[in-house]
């Protein structure tokens, strides 16, 4: 089988029959990752003798007779600002280096129990604050299609993971477009759900009204599969809610006839590429032959939600990593007085981006401030919120493309921090909405990168934006 072959029905098949050992399979990722990852860098750190252990376990089980779990040997990244027991887990900074986490998030106890291999952790933008995994304080990830470019952010390590051939699926975190925009940059599916869908508990908070954890995957069948495996209400997290977990891979194949798809004028007006415009068009074209319609929709406070998302994100990401003090875990650097050790190991712990936002977040919360900044921009969240009721009134879900470029090359907007905010344009109202978003192949430029198209849903509805996006992938909407 080609490594693109492989996915959770694919692996079930190979080890009910006997073709093919838990062992095996995973052997083949490791050994990808030891040949691919010294030059993509998707990985900070990787831990064969556990995953061959977890490994050796699923095939114990079918030794012995037993039923294969769900995911059984499914060979997955994990991004490394998720707690995995007794692995670092150093979102990318340098205040957590060495820092090992002491339990597993909820994630990943389900998806242990559900017979997921754990190949390593991947790396991102240090707290998952940047859309290229540049900003990582140990190295740049590069795109698996060319290494000269960028593979998104911030879960740029599992997309370029998935997307490099060196895990059949991922694990991300999104908060403004984190899965979905790497999942375009690296031709691959990358699902941010409904927010309170999947347990926070064990993710490394940002900004907690927005963070999601999802999975990314190389088609619709896994990350559905693995959906089903992480959501549903978790008592360590409040905000998760008690809402029905259907069978989303029993739902792929229903018939999408006469679905409405919604196209946001506002979204299309101007700053999209050229080339990603074109694949976006062919992607409506293939729609179009689904039997869908194609409806225009207004949302009209769009040009306010840059703004809106960056008061909001950065203000709750500097009251999150106030945490970070050098007292309770992480590095610490002894000065002469308690304020000293405070400044000093702030300093040397964060990065740039990191120091930038929370300044910015601090600035917006301070006294005389707060109801400019902050309480204003909550209010446009509303208005956003409002927008999006109004338009799935109209259409049953809302198409557009999930960046306004292709993949850009490293170091091209490192030093403008608003070319790289507005990577994420199309993306973070989804998080400030809180309503399901996909990123979905949908061809390549001329020279061989990949462009995605972002699906939206209501509310809790990702049982119909997998079916429609599963529809999409079967039509050969993914191919060049």
């Amino acid at each position: 089988m080609e490594f693109k072959e492989y996915s959770v029905p694919a692996i079930r098949r190979l080890l009910s029959q006997g073709q093919a050992s838990a062992r095996e399979i995973c052997r083949l990722f490791l050994d990808s990752i030891e040949r691919r990852d010294p030059q993509v860098r998707a990985y900070i750190h990787w831990n064969p003798e556990a995953a061959l252990k977890q490994a050796d376990r699923i095939d114990q089980l079918r030794q012995e007779g037993h039923p294969l779990p769900p995911l059984a040997g499914l060979p997955m990244a994990i991004k490394d600002n998720i707690s995995l027991q007794g692995l670092r887990c150093t979102c990318g900074s340098k205040i957590l280096e060495h820092y090992v986490a002491l339990y597993d998030a909820t994630v990943i106890e389900r998806l242990r129990a559900a017979g997921a291999v754990f190949l390593g952790k991947t790396n991102l933008d240090e707290f998952a604050m940047g859309s290229s995994t540049e900003n990582s304080a140990f190295f740049p990830t590069r795109n698996p299609h060319d290494l000269d470019y960028v593979p998104g952010g911030s879960s740029g390590g599992s997309a370029a993971a998935v997307g490099g051939e060196m895990a059949v699926a991922a694990l991300g975190s999104d908060t403004g477009g984190s899965i979905r925009q790497p999942a375009s940059f690296c031709g691959v599916v990358g699902l941010k759900p409904t927010y309170s869908r999947v347990s926070r508990y064990g993710l490394v908070a940002f900004g907690s009204s927005l963070d999601q954890i999802g999975p990314l995957a190389g088609h619709v069948c896994d990350v559905a599969a693995i959906l089903g495996v992480i959501a549903g209400k978790d008592p360590h997290d409040s905000t998760s809610l008690e809402i029905n977990v259907p069978d989303y891979l029993e739902g792929l194949n229903a018939p999408v006839k006469g679905l409405k798809i919604g196209l946001p004028k506002e979204y299309f007006r101007s700053g999209i590429a050229d080339v990603v415009k074109d694949r976006i068009d062919r992607a409506l074209r293939k729609f179009e032959e689904l039997g869908c319609a194609l409806v225009e929709i207004e949302l009209p406070h769009t040009e306010y939600a840059i703004a809106c998302y960056y008061v909001l994100a950065m203000a709750e990401a500097s009251s999150n990593l106030a945490r970070f003090d050098g007292v309770r875990y992480g590095l610490r650097i002894n000065g002469g007085n308690l304020r000293d050790m405070y400044q000093q190991t702030r300093d040397a712990g964060f990065g740039a981006e990191v120091k930038r936002r929370i300044m910015l977040g601090t600035f917006v919360l301070s006294s005389g401030y707060y109801d400019a900044y902050y309480l204003k921009a909550q209010k446009v969240r509303t208005l956003i919120k409002q927008d999006f009721e109004r338009a799935f009134e109209r259409a049953d879900f809302i198409l557009t493309p999930t960046s306004p470029t292709p993949p850009f090359r490293l170091g091209e907007k490192s030093e403008d921090p608003l070319a790289m905010y507005l990577s994420d344009i199309f993306t973070i109202t989804a998080n400030l909405v809180g309503v399901p978003g996909i990123s979905l192949p949908c061809g390549k430029t001329p020279e061989g990168l990949p462009i995605g198209v972002q699906l939206l849903g209501r509310h809790f509805d990702e049982k119909r934006l997998l079916n429609l996006s599963h529809q999409f992938e079967e039509a050969g909407g993914f191919s060049p």
